[in-house]
C-alpha cells in the first residue's frame, strides 16, 4: 500500500515539472514572437538618431558614411552648427559641448555677462550641453540637448532701429547672459541673419521672427514679429539657413525652397511677386530637383546634393561660383566633376567647402590673403587650404573664417580689425591669411 502511495506520488511530481516545463517553452515561445513583432514594428517605425552636434559634417558624416549615389541620403536633416560668425564676433561650441565666444562686445553679445570685449575666445558659462549656435548683427541665439532655445546681445539692431529679434522684447532690450527664449523645448534647429530668425520644431514646422522688410520671414507679409510666427503648415522641413535678407530651407523629400529678396533672380522669375520687385513673401520651390542634402547663402547660393557633388548660383563677380569665370549664373551649375563633398558655407564674395577626406576648400573673393591659400589674387576654382585633412566644421563672414579639425581645436584667419575686438581672437591686431589656433580642442570621443 506505501508502495503504490509512493508511485502515485512520484507520478505527481514528474506531472507537475512537465507542466512547468510546458508553460516555460510557451513563455519563452512568446517573448520571441514579441521580439520579432517588435523588431518588425520598428523597421516600419524607424527611430532616426540626431547627433547632438553635427555642423553637417562631424566624424560620423566622414568618407565611410559619403552621399550614396544611389539613395537620397539627408546629412543635415535638423542640422546643428557649431561655429556662428557676425560681422563684430565669433562663436563657436567645442565637441564637449562648451561654448566660446570672442570679438567685440558693445551690447553683451559675448554672453560673458559684460559688455567688456574679449580679444581671445572666453567660454559662456560653464554648461556643457549646448548643440547649436547661431549669431546675428548684435545677438546671438543658441540650442541645448533639451531642445530649449536660449539668446543673448541686444533685442534690436541699432542700424534699423528696433527689431525684437530675440523674441523677449518685454523682458529687456538688452542681455548679457544666456537667457531662455520661451519655455518649449521642442527646438531642433535654428539659423540666424543679421535680424532675423529661423528655427524648425521638432516636429517638423518652420518658425521665424524678427525684421521682416523683405518678407525673410516667409510668413506671406513684409510685417516684423516680435514673436515665433509659423511659416505656412507644412511639417516635412529638414534644414533651413537664414541669409541677410532672404531665407533657403530644405524639405524631407529633398526639395529646395527659397523666400525674401531675390537678388539678381536667384529663385527663377516665376517667384516674384507682381506687385513687388525682386522679392517673394511666402516659400517657392527652386527648381524641380529633389535631391538637395545641404544648403549654404550668403551674396549667392551653394549646395551638395546626395550625390556629392556642389552646385552654386547667383552673383559671381569674385569668382564664388568656382566655375573659372565671373560671369553670374542664374540657375545651378555643377562645380567641377568631384563628388565627395560634405559639407560647404558661403558668404558675400567667397565660398568655402569640406571634402570626405578632411580636406577644406575655399575660392573666391580673397583680399588680403582672406582665403588662407598663400596668394591675395582671387581664386576662381576650389583651391585647397594648405594640405590638412582633419577639417571637421568651418564658417566664413565676409572678411574672416573659423574652423574646427577633428581634435577640436579651433582655428581662425583673415581680417583681424581694431582693438579691443581682435576679432582673429589670437590676441593680436595683425591680419592672418593662413590658419592660426586660438584654442585647443580634445579628441572627440
Amino acid at each position: 500500500m506505501r508502495v503504490k502511495y509512493y508511485f502515485y506520488i512520484m507520478k505527481c511530481v514528474l506531472l507537475l515539472v512537465l507542466v512547468f516545463i510546458l508553460m516555460a517553452c510557451n513563455e519563452e515561445e512568446t517573448n520571441l514572437i514579441k521580439g520579432h513583432t517588435l523588431a518588425i514594428e520598428n523597421l516600419d517605425n524607424p527611430i532616426i538618431e540626431v547627433h547632438p552636434v553635427e555642423s553637417d559634417i562631424y566624424s560620423d558624416l566622414i568618407s565611410e558614411n559619403a552621399p550614396d549615389p544611389n539613395q537620397f541620403r539627408p546629412l543635415n536633416l535638423m542640422s546643428h552648427h557649431t561655429i556662428s560668425i557676425s560681422y563684430e564676433f565669433s562663436a563657436v561650441i567645442t565637441p564637449d559641448g562648451s561654448l566660446w565666444s570672442w570679438g567685440y562686445n558693445r551690447v553683451g553679445q559675448l554672453g560673458h555677462g559684460t559688455t567688456d570685449s574679449s580679444a581671445t575666445p572666453m567660454r559662456v558659462g560653464i554648461d556643457t550641453d549646448w548643440v547649436s549656435i547661431a549669431t546675428g548683427s548684435s545677438f546671438a541665439v543658441a540650442l541645448r540637448e533639451d531642445g530649449s532655445l536660449w539668446g543673448w546681445g541686444a533685442d534690436w539692431d541699432d542700424r534699423v532701429n528696433l527689431q525684437w529679434p530675440l523674441a523677449f522684447a518685454t523682458i529687456t532690450p538688452m542681455t548679457t547672459v544666456p537667457t531662455q527664449i520661451g519655455i518649449d523645448t521642442d527646438w531642433a534647429s535654428i539659423s540666424a541673419g543679421s535680424t532675423h530668425i529661423m528655427a524648425l520644431r521638432s516636429d517638423g514646422s518652420l518658425w521665424s521672427w524678427g525684421w521682416n522688410d523683405f518678407g525673410q520671414l516667409g510668413t506671406g507679409t513684409t510685417e516684423n514679429s516680435a514673436i515665433p510666427i509659423q511659416v505656412g503648415t507644412d511639417t516635412d522641413w529638414a534644414s533651413v539657413i537664414a541669409g541677410d535678407s532672404h531665407t533657403l530651407a530644405l524639405k524631407t523629400d529633398g526639395s529646395l525652397w527659397a523666400w525674401g529678396w531675390n537678388d539678381e533672380h536667384w529663385f527663377g522669375e516665376e517667384s516674384l511677386d507682381s506687385n513687388e520687385s525682386n522679392r517673394t513673401l511666402t516659400p517657392i520651390q527652386i527648381g524641380i530637383d529633389t535631391d538637395w542634402v545641404s544648403i549654404a547663402t550668403g551674396g549667392h547660393i551653394a549646395g551638395i546634393k546626395a550625390d556629392g557633388s556642389l552646385w552654386t548660383w547667383g552673383r559671381n563677380s569674385r569668382g564664388q561660383l568656382g566655375d573659372g569665370t565671373t560671369t553670374n549664373r542664374l540657375t545651378p551649375a555643377q562645380v567641377g566633376t568631384d563628388t565627395n563633398w560634405i559639407s560647404v558655407v558661403a558668404d558675400a564674395g567667397s565660398t568655402l567647402a569640406i571634402k570626405e577626406d578632411g580636406s577644406l576648400w575655399a575660392w573666391g573673393h580673397n583680399s588680403h590673403g582672406l582665403l588662407g591659400v598663400g596668394t591675395t589674387d582671387d581664386e576662381l576654382i576650389p583651391t585647397q587650404i594648405g594640405t590638412d585633412t582633419d577639417w571637421v566644421d568651418v564658417a566664413i563672414e565676409v572678411h574672416r573664417i573659423v574652423a574646427i579639425k577633428e581634435d577640436g581645436s579651433v582655428w581662425s584667419w583673415g581680417q583681424s580689425g581694431a582693438s579691443p575686438g581682435n576679432l582673429i581672437g589670437d590676441d593680436g591686431n595683425e591680419n592672418r591669411y593662413s590658419p592660426v589656433k586660438i584654442l585647443e580642442g580634445n579628441d572627440l570621443p
